[in-house]
């Protein structure tokens, strides 16, 4: 390829790039983990936030047992990402509910995503590689994935997707060495493997066109390294299981054939069936496959579905071209990030509105016109394609539970970010290529530390829900659910009275919202207001009859008022609705106790304690219910197996010494009366 009339000459010829020193890969990672830890120090410290009650192991699934149903019961978990709850499992193991623990390893798999990041672009020569690193290693829109526990689905799966990729480029690589020694070594054709010495890849990553004699001598490179076939399949196999793993860590992950398609069209200008699609077909797929079982799950099992993501086909264009600009936006403007962004309507009657899908398509065709004859320009294509590949999951085609509260996500946008950097890095390292080299590493090291702070900053509002949820309604004063959530991290900590204007603030905002007004009539409850709590847990069963957990809570609100029989029927309907409901079952034998009498009450007291026999509620309950009935000695084992669980319980104390006054064991009965006054209990009369 010659080059053009009045173009710069090169400052020096262009040559293939010979790999970096493995010490200089090392100093690197080095670098991107030593910056990574800085950067999210505030989130080693963060709490558990909304969500990750759902994802750190629950007790039913903790033992042996457990970690079987993550991986062959569908809905053991909230969605079917055996690989990533399995991990979940072992850090429980490892050290239960310390959070500190959760966290360190999501800032440790950001940073090996960032390090193997760098490692593919090294192996596809692109320049300016580890800076392209260092900005997704630091880039805040990363926060949300990183603070957040949750989303480990995300650094985890980029990781395990990164390494595939790397292992596949080695096996491409190969493959194309070992297809350039059967043509001889030689040729006037260059198809340029994945590690070879492409036109279009060098051109794109700015060392100029090549010369017959550099061509001749990467080719003779290759000759005098033939792989063998053997270990070429080995880095097949392995890049697919990699792949595999990924898929059941999260299916964003799915869209890497395509991506390595895309990257190969962007090396040569143009793909072969048999080198190039023919191995990838068993990846498409499983992709397609994962794809398929995730988008019943996020319908069937969470809720995507019904009026709030009913968007015809013309919406649903409108909203993939403003979801695309948005966030590259935020790529190259990190300001007013936030947890969760307004949700936006979609009318095709405003004109505007139509801007963002055309831009894109102009984006597009402009590079296609680029690319022809301008390596570059394959490059834009390149990108441009990678990138909304890595988003077409959350473009709005199909739908995603979040799309309830908000098209976009920082997180949405993890894995479709780095082709935008690794552009990003090349042309950086293009526009400062006649710079001297300290003045490179100080405007990069500029760069990265503009971005770490920024990072820090958000990061730490990822300290504890109050923080974030304060910080969210600062910036989206009109997000019903961060009320919602903010109002139960505030009862939870027994401020009541600070979380009812919240709920009551989410119902005004979203009228039809069934968890708020559950969640409301819960705290009205728990403030001693039952009469005002009732017509809200109708209001949510009305919206949603298949609520559990309100059936339950209004069952306890009827009973507060008196009206048990009423109650015992409500409990009776949530059992039916979860047969493992053991919270709704030890109150439906409470409520049969005092309706019909303790043998109808039994057999459910006995149920509940099989389905939580750790439940201290369950026990004690089932104590009172034998001690109204006059089995004191039952009563008595029950209260003491309750003691095992909760030792410092004042009421249980105080029960278990009743029970053993009436026994005539009096000197028993005076140690529990006296740990329940240590306890809290006021002295008996």
């Amino acid at each position: 390829m010659t080059s053009r009339p009045g173009a710069p000459r090169q400052t020096a010829p262009a040559q293939p790039r010979k790999p970096a020193p493995a010490s200089s890969q090392v100093w690197w990672c080095a670098l991107v983990f030593a910056a990574v830890l800085a950067a999210y120090a505030p989130a080693l410290r963060g709490g558990f936030l909304w969500d990750d009650a759902g994802h750190v192991t629950r007790p039913d699934l903790r033992s042996l047992a457990g970690l079987g149903r993550i991986w062959f019961e569908i809905g053991a978990t909230q969605q079917y990402y055996p690989v990533l709850h399995t991990a979940f499992w072992i850090e429980h193991r490892l050290w239960g509910d310390a959070v500190l623990g959760y966290h360190l390893l999501n800032v440790l798999l950001h940073g090996t995503a960032a390090c193997l990041f760098g490692l593919v672009l090294r192996r596809l020569a692109v320049r300016g590689a580890w800076f392209a690193a260092l900005l997704f290693a630091l880039h805040p829109v990363c926060v949300e994935s990183v603070a957040w526990i949750s989303e480990q689905k995300n650094t985890l799966s980029a990781a395990l997707y990164l390494a595939a990729a790397l292992a596949y480029l080695r096996f491409a690589r190969d493959g194309s060495k070992s297809e350039s020694e059967g043509e001889g070594g030689s040729g006037g054709k260059n198809e340029g493997g994945t590690g070879g010495a492409g036109e279009g890849r060098l051109a794109f990553v700015g060392t100029g066109p090549i010369s017959p004699r550099e061509r001749h001598r990467a080719h003779s490179h290759l000759h005098f390294h033939s792989p063998s076939p053997s270990r070429r399949w080995r880095a097949y196999w392995l890049a697919t299981g990699l792949f595999v793993l990924a898929l059941l860590t999260k299916t964003v992950t799915a869209t890497l054939p395509a991506g390595l398609l895309v990257i190969f069209w962007w090396q040569r200008g143009r793909l072969s069936w048999r080198r190039d699609v023919a191995p990838l077909l068993p990846w498409f797929a499983l992709g397609a496959a994962g794809g398929l079982v995730t988008a019943h799950f996020e319908r069937a099992l969470i809720g995507a579905q019904g009026a709030d993501f009913s968007l015809g086909a013309v919406e649903r264009v409108l909203l993939a071209g403003r979801v695309f600009w948005f966030y590259l936006g935020k790529l190259a403007w990190p300001a007013d990030l936030v947890f969760i962004y307004p949700r936006w309507r979609i009318d095709p009657a405003a004109a505007w509105q139509w801007l963002p899908p055309v831009a894109a398509l102009t984006l597009l065709a402009a590079g296609a016109l680029a690319a022809r004859g301008r390596p570059w320009g394959r490059g834009l294509v390149a990108a441009v394609l990678l990138f909304a590949g890595a988003l077409f999951p959350v473009l709005g085609f199909v739908n995603v539970y979040p799309f309830l509260f908000s098209f976009v996500a920082d997180h949405f946008q993890y894995l479709a970010m780095l082709p935008v950097l690794a552009l990003a890095g090349a042309a950086g390292a293009a526009l400062v290529a006649g710079l001297p080299r300290w003045s490179r590493l100080l405007l990069a090291g500029a760069v990265a530390t503009l971005l770490g702070v920024l990072a820090q900053a958000q990061a730490g509002r990822y300290r504890d829900v109050f923080t974030l949820y304060e910080a969210t309604l600062a910036r989206n004063p009109g997000c019903w659910m961060a009320h919602n959530n903010l109002a139960i991290a505030l009862a939870g900590a027994g401020r009541l009275e600070e979380a009812v204007p919240h709920l009551e603030q989410a119902l005004a905002l979203r009228p039809g919202f069934a968890e708020a007004e559950n969640n409301l009539g819960d705290d009205l409850v728990r403030l001693g207001r039952a009469p005002e709590a009732i017509p809200h847990f109708e209001r949510a069963l009305q919206l949603q009859p298949r609520y559990a957990v309100a059936q339950r809570n209004l069952g306890l609100a009827l009973a507060m008022t008196g009206r048990v029989e009423q109650a015992a029927a409500h409990f009776a309907r949530a059992v039916q609705l979860e047969p493992a409901y053991a919270d709704a079952e030890i109150d439906w034998a409470v409520a049969l106790a005092q309706t019909e009498g303790f043998t109808a009450a039994a057999p459910h007291f006995e149920r509940a304690l099989a389905l939580a026999p750790d439940s201290a509620d369950a026990q004690a309950a089932y104590g009172d219910a034998l001690a109204a009935h006059g089995d004191l000695d039952r009563a008595v084992g029950h209260y003491r197996a309750a003691l095992e669980l909760v030792p410092d319980s004042a009421g249980i104390h105080a029960a278990l010494a009743a029970a053993l006054r009436r026994l005539g064991r009096i000197d028993e009965a005076r140690e529990h009366e006296l740990a329940a006054r240590r306890a809290g209990a006021p002295p008996a009369r």
